[in-house]
């Protein structure tokens, strides 16, 4: 069966709460306006639990672009504005407990590391920023793209978080950094003939990454040559339309969801 509910402002990111040890009710987590907490009935009703701002004091809002919600620790949201500042909110006490100005001009993505203190962010500037909870006072910039050419999408291996992967505005190519190594990427996926609009590693290798793009297809790379240059994917599909984004399952790691048009199709792997 399927429900909906509204939301007042079109949603930039949706997620189910990671709780793998379920210990939490079923929530979903929106970005758009404001962040948002929605309940999941047990008769799969749904219903806004809360809506976070951060900015009471104002009549206008800096709408959220991206955020994540940290996996060994669910009750921390980084979000991402596009005022340019990063937030961290501790969803038990209903309140951002950081928020700090992460780039130069607007920041578009955001992801926690494994563990709960560290996340990097991307934006605007054209930099991938790495940020420590413990520390905030500095960051680290790990990578500039040419000419500072925006940096749209981030996504961090969970399996080896050496690596990040990253998607550039109106590029067909997948950059792959390793943290060890700031500013040089190890790897650029170059397979895809139209825009990438979405990447995710593997919830359970450490060396696959899937990618979505404007060309119709989903690609599955292997990484466990590098620094071998990777040239071709192990797997592809190709959908009717563009690829707008997929999610890989982190409890049923042989399926893959991929928004093309109207339709949602899930992929075995």
């Amino acid at each position: 069966s399927t429900q909906s509910t509204w939301d007042p402002y079109p949603a930039t990111k949706i997620m189910f709460l990671p709780d793998m040890q379920l210990t939490w009710p079923d929530m979903i987590a929106t970005t758009g306006d404001y962040l948002r907490l929605w309940d999941v009935h047990d008769d799969n009703s749904i219903a806004m639990k809360v809506c976070l701002n951060n900015q009471k004091k104002s009549d206008f809002c800096a709408p959220l672009t991206s955020f994540d919600w940290n996996a060994e620790d669910p009750r921390l949201i980084a979000t991402a504005s596009i005022d340019t500042t990063c937030s961290i909110w501790d969803i038990s006490a209903e309140k951002a407990t950081t928020q700090l100005i992460a780039h130069d001009k607007e920041v578009y993505d955001i992801a926690f590391a494994k563990g709960v203190d560290v996340f990097a962010s991307v934006g605007a500037d054209g930099s991938v920023r790495l940020f420590d909870l413990r520390s905030l006072e500095h960051s680290t910039i790990i990578y500039e793209s040419t000419d500072f050419q925006p940096v749209l999408r981030l996504s961090w291996n969970k399996q080896d978080p050496n690596y990040v992967a990253t998607v550039l505005v109106d590029s067909n190519n997948i950059v792959i950094l390793d943290i060890r190594v700031p500013s040089v990427p190890v790897a650029v996926l170059s397979n895809h003939q139209a825009v990438v609009n979405s990447l995710q590693w593997a919830p359970h290798s450490s060396c696959h990454i899937c990618t979505a793009a404007d060309d119709s297809q989903a690609l599955i790379w292997d990484l466990s040559a590098l620094p071998k240059p990777i040239e071709d994917p192990i797997l592809a599909y190709t959908a009717e339309a563009e690829i707008n984004t997929l999610q890989w399952s982190s409890l049923q790691t042989d399926w893959i969801a991929i928004v093309f048009g109207k339709k949602l199709q899930i992929l075995r792997v």
